[in-house]
């Protein structure tokens, strides 16, 4: 073994001092080593192996045993930053846990995540806390703070924020461009990530495998200087899985794989996760790259510095760790397992009660449904110590033994067609159509998930059917995989016969020539096997007699996190998958008094049945102690605290598309949606009455600051007979303001009310919450206006409004220089990069499109555009004053033929007509201007007669524009 050298990292608290010492020994093939995930050790050094990432979205994962609390979204019901905060510090201690019984384990985690959920069709909409960027900040930032300790220098393990940026869809995301225009960006995504950098509880961001305005995020500098420029502490960046590699291909975004890694590290990207733990592949390139001079030795550097000091700071160098005495045997400890029964029970919401609940543990009981005995990991899930669903936890806590579970799956029996035997599995569970009757061992378990997507159980294991290649067995306990092997469709033949696809393989089942051995081997489905299949038990009639005959019934019904929405999959709907709604319609007409419990990753719209249920109740997958924390809320030993942390809308078109992000324009989430909700965000109601009394505003800091600009008292009360713990929630919006203003929530508090009490809650409203990014400024602004701060349960419900009028920033007009993507309205356009690397531009795709600025002060003084071209073709750009109720053509401009998509040039503006005298000079009498785009033209700016013309840089939604601020070495980054 090499001898080690003396040097080798200082030890001790400054960072800096030991990140840059040990920067100074490096080689520089030590230092390009160190940009791959999976970085070698430097014995001389004394520096180990290091691997960035390990999974921790709610509990540690894919490292074998470790406490599994509740998903995200369902964490995030509690709207309680100090429940993550406790969470996340469990989670930490359990990472290091593993860490010691496992040195290759990563102090570096990744997560947590902070895309808003815009739109509940994303599959993976269980991984982020909110549809308020606000609230999801708040809640991160808590997560993060319990992950990386109090200590304020080694940090008990280094969150990774994930993902950045304007990521909600699976559908072809490594290839879609989300439209952000500024607003949207600084208002609606960037507050996610800011809070918890600007908090200091984070070391390391991720960004997505998407493209925003048509740059990918791997290579979008400007966006990273942004999120670095919130903080004055090392940031990490390091890539999404194979993120580097689609750079080059599936976006096609560079012409080789050597420029694309020398444009993500120039744009900040530090770290490479790609090809697995063999970092030969991304060292090589990098080398080239070095070798073309596309990069230089300061911008590895650079990087270097950035993945040290993540090493740093988890305490890798310092033998002064506060985390050492954390010992491999620090995981499933009983304050863990309490914790996560209470985090169950706080996922739990209460969305409609009729007074069937709190139910009283007597009588016969019956639980149905597919969720009543499964607890059911996601892919981001450890392995749990243990589970307990909501059949254990209600055959445990039920008085007497009088409990009937049925799961509502149909008992079938398949006879194959060319053997006439019946299907079963045979030795080592490999399936064969050898039973010569419809026997125990030839019985199937069949549940439909929706959308045709089905799982296949032996009734005597409840073992799942799934395709091992070509050869199919039933062993497994639950869907899982990267690719689902539990996941099959059927198809009905004209003969009544039925035929079975393996969804992930897309083949299906064949009977072998000789032996009666059943493979996924049938190519298309002339090949398959036909199957005569016999109805054993239906599995509503069981559901409708066991209902009919319970005094109380809890109805489960839901998704599997691994069918029909997960990471690489998009929901295919937003309604309640029909065969789960006509399972409850079979239980609520046997009983009507059943509960219905929705255990799933995400909302639903509802049908009528649905919505009249006695009682719903929504919960996530709730963890190891999900059937323990609900029955606690059931049972009324909790009381129901949860609050939606997104809307449940009523019909699947009110959540609008999937790829539109922008939410403005097209007017959706709680902020602009003109749409009814079936249960609004922050909806979840109590067993108790709460009312709303009074609210009054106080402005208390200047406008414009960042101290706090409002503060609120909003007195409840508790009317009902029992202690209830109230979600008080205060939210901005403001109806006559100069540019469309959203409702958006503003501060909120959990309070514990008595019965018969009432209290006077006093909650600071930041000034942001009054602010607009101003397209006119380049920059957040509280404008002048009129605003209303209004109090109640939740968005679509506040009975308390409050006006307040601010005097903030004066309202101003569009003046030239004008950039392109500023427009206040649009029709027919998009928003591309302007360059590779920085600035962005508008195209009309279809040939035809404009955009519209409300007020343009010096308008008159239009000479010239920036423009570059999509293709070859006619293509122009013309001005019109919009005013008094008209619109006025007074100038035009031609664009070059010969331009390049990326050769921005500056074009002269002819007149049209008589042109355009000269306009007022007061700002509010300003005309309003139409700019059209015809043809293949990509437009950056309009530019004055003095004012110069609009650059890549200056064409960035970003105020830095394209300017490198980036330093090197270990200094602030």
């Amino acid at each position: 073994m090499p001898q080690r050298d003396t040097a080798g990292p200082k030890t001790g608290r400054d960072l800096p001092a030991v990140v840059g010492d040990l920067l100074a020994q490096l080689t520089d093939d030590e230092k390009v080593a160190m940009l791959h995930q999976a970085s070698p050790a430097v014995e001389r050094l004394g520096l180990a192996p290091f691997t960035t990432g390990a999974e921790v979205l709610h509990g540690v994962a894919w490292l074998g045993r470790a406490t599994m609390y509740p998903q995200p979204v369902g964490l995030a019901a509690g709207w309680d930053p100090d429940l993550l905060r406790r969470i996340g510090a469990q989670v930490g201690t359990e990472l290091r846990a593993k860490q010691a019984a496992d040195a290759t384990v990563s102090r570096n985690v990744w997560a947590p995540v902070v895309n808003p959920l815009r739109n509940p069709l994303w599959g993976r909409n269980e991984e982020g806390y909110s549809e308020d960027p606000h609230l999801t900040a708040e809640l991160a930032a808590g997560y993060a703070l319990g992950l990386r300790g109090d200590d304020q220098q080694v940090w008990r393990t280094v969150p990774t924020l994930k993902h950045f940026l304007a990521y909600n869809n699976e559908t072809d995301r490594a290839v879609t461009s989300s439209q952000l225009r500024p607003r949207v960006l600084h208002e609606y995504e960037l507050p996610a990530y800011r809070g918890p950098i600007e908090a200091g509880v984070v070391g390391a961001v991720m960004p997505s495998y998407n493209l925003v305005n048509g740059r990918p995020n791997h290579v979008a500098r400007e966006l990273l200087e942004e999120l670095r420029s919130w903080t004055d502490q090392s940031l990490l960046v390091v890539s999404d899985a194979g993120a580097p590699t689609n750079l080059s291909r599936s976006e096609r975004y560079h012409p080789d794989p050597v420029e694309a890694h020398a444009a993500a590290l120039l744009a900040g990207v530090d770290s490479f996760t790609d090809n697995g733990q063999d970092p030969a592949p991304t060292l090589a390139l990098v080398r080239e790259a070095l070798e073309r001079g596309l990069i230089s030795m300061a911008d590895v550097d650079r990087a270097v510095a950035r993945v040290l000091t993540v090493r740093a700071r988890s305490g890798e160098f310092d033998p002064a760790d506060p985390y050492a005495a954390i010992t491999a045997e620090h995981l499933d400890l009983p304050e863990h397992r309490d914790l996560a029964r209470e985090a169950a029970g706080r996922a739990v919401v209460l969305l409609r009660n009729s007074g069937v609940l709190p139910l009283t543990p007597s009588g016969s009981v019956a639980v149905i449904g597919p969720l009543s005995g499964r607890v059911l990991p996601d892919w981001y899930a450890g392995t749990p110590p243990y589970t307990v669903s909501i059949a254990d936890a209600v055959r445990a806590r039920w008085d007497g033994t009088d409990v009937t579970v049925v799961d509502g799956s149909d008992r079938i029996a398949l006879r194959s067609v060319s053997t006439g035997a019946y299907l079963r599995a045979g030795a080592d569970q490999v399936l064969v159509a050898d039973a010569p009757g419809a026997g125990e061992d030839a019985l199937w378990d069949i549940t439909d998930w929706g959308h045709g997507v089905l799982t296949l159980a032996g009734a005597g294991t409840g073992l799942l059917l799934r395709a091992d290649g070509e050869q199919v067995v039933a062993d497994a306990t639950r869907p899982q995989g990267w690719v689902v092997g539990e996941s099959w469709r059927a198809h009905r033949h004209s003969d009544d016969t039925w035929s079975f696809q393996h969804i992930g393989t897309g083949r299906w089942l064949r009977v072998e020539a000789h032996g009666g051995g059943v493979g996924a081997t049938g190519a298309t489905m002339d090949e398959a096997e036909r199957f005569v299949r016999r109805l054993v038990r239906s599995g509503t009639a069981a559901a409708a007699a066991a209902a009919a005959h319970a005094d109380v019934v809890v109805c489960a019904v839901g998704n599997d996190p691994h069918l029909l929405g997960r990471e690489t999959q998009d929901r295919p709907g937003l309604a309640l998958p029909a065969p789960m709604a006509e399972l409850w319609r079979t239980v609520q007409e046997a009983n009507p008094d059943a509960v219905l419990v929705l255990v799933s990753s995400y909302p639903y719209a509802l049908d009528a049945a649905a919505r009249d249920a006695a009682a719903i109740v929504w919960t996530c997958h709730g963890g190891q102690e999900a059937g323990n924390g609900l029955l606690d809320v059931l049972l009324g030993e909790v009381e129901p605290s949860g609050r939606l942390p997104q809307t449940w809308w009523a019909d699947g078109s009110d959540a609008g598309d999937l790829l539109d992000f922008d939410i403005l324009g097209s007017g959706t989430t709680y902020w602009y949606s003109e749409a009814a909700p079936l249960f609004a965000f922050g909806h979840g109601l109590t067993y108790s009455r709460i009312g709303y009394d009074a609210l009054t505003v106080e402005t208390v800091e200047t406008v414009g600051t960042d101290n706090t600009a409002v503060l609120a008292r909003v007195t409840v009360s508790n009317t009902g007979d029992r202690l209830a713990t109230e979600v008080v929630q205060v939210y901005t919006d403001s109806p006559g303001h100069p540019v469309p203003f959203p409702r958006r929530l503003a501060a909120h508090a959990r309070v514990r009310l008595a019965p018969g009490e009432r209290r006077t809650v006093e909650l600071r409203i930041p000034a942001e919450r009054f602010s607009v990014w101003d397209t006119t400024r380049a920059a957040m602004a509280v404008l002048t206006a009129d605003y209303r701060v209004l109090a109640g349960p939740n968005a679509a419900d506040t009975p308390l409004v409050v006006r307040v009028a601010l005097a903030g920033e004066p309202v101003t007009a569009h003046r030239l220089p004008l950039r392109a993507v500023d427009f206040d309205t649009h029709s027919g356009t998009r928003i591309e990069e302007a360059t590779p690397a920085t600035g962005e531009v508008v195209t009309a795709p279809s040939g035809s499109g404009w955009l519209g600025f409300s007020a343009v002060a010096d308008l008159a003084e239009a000479a010239s555009v920036t423009v570059a071209r999509t293709a070859p073709g006619p293509a122009s750009v013309t001005l019109e004053t919009i005013a008094d109720g008209g619109a006025h053509q007074f100038a035009r401009a031609e664009v070059p033929a010969g331009l390049g998509r990326h050769d921005l040039a500056e074009v002269s503006l002819a007149p049209l007509g008589a042109g355009l005298a000269a306009g007022p000079a007061q700002d509010e009498r300003a005309p309003g201007l139409r700019v059209v785009l015809a043809g293949p033209v990509r437009l950056a700016g309009v530019e004055g007669r003095t004012s110069t013309a609009v650059s890549a840089a200056d064409a960035s939604s970003l105020p830095g524009g394209g300017q490198d601020t980036t330093e090197t070495g270990s200094r602030r980054s």
